[in-house]
């Protein structure tokens, strides 16, 4: 039981993680378009 629940959380950080990298990426593609234009 406590395996799963260590598991859920691992997934949910990854998850936030993924979410966070994304956000950094769109921020980074936003900034390269206003540089360029």
């Amino acid at each position: 039981m406590s395996d799963k629940g260590k598991k859920d959380k691992r997934s949910h950080e990854s998850r936030k993680e993924a979410q966070h990298s994304l956000k950094e990426k769109r921020k980074l593609k936003k900034a390269k378009k206003e540089a360029t234009s």
